[in-house]
């Protein structure tokens, strides 16, 4: 029991989370972003969702859902796709490997890195904000 206490308690006073732990929704931190018309350095294939901060592996993960479909009924289920917005490089290709065309087409991983890298600045801001913030467009 004091073994467990010991190791609880520096992530308990950092605000960390331990590597088993599962995210509640309240913890989830959420920012709308869209592409402005003329945004050439947009990483995406979609031009707009939600930037979103969340709890894996006991760290921060920063991470880019699709929005829904101007065409599709309230009524019809819709599944997102996610990607790790990260400048990590094994991240960004095999963590994505999924849903990696929900990224525009790049070169190189190097082209995708310097892409994703604002949106990865941005979304450690994001993770900085109070557990459960809702950031609206430009707050960050």
């Amino acid at each position: 029991m004091m073994a467990q206490m010991a190791v609880a308690m520096p992530l308990m006073l950092a605000g960390e989370q331990g590597m088993f732990h599962f995210p509640s929704a309240d913890e989830v931190r959420l920012q709308p972003i869209s592409r402005a018309g003329n945004e050439a350095g947009w990483p995406f294939s979609v031009d707009d969702g939600t930037l979103a901060c969340v709890w894996s592996g006991g760290q921060r993960v920063v991470m880019f859902f699709e929005g829904r479909p101007e065409g599709l009924d309230e009524d019809e289920t819709f599944q997102p796709r996610q990607v790790i917005v990260t400048t990590d490089p094994m991240q960004l290709t095999l963590g994505n490997m999924a849903s990696r065309d929900l990224f525009r087409p790049a070169a190189s991983v190097e082209e995708r890195i310097r892409l994703v890298a604002p949106f990865a600045n941005l979304g450690q801001k994001l993770c900085d904000q109070p557990a459960g913030a809702r950031v609206g467009h430009g707050e960050l």
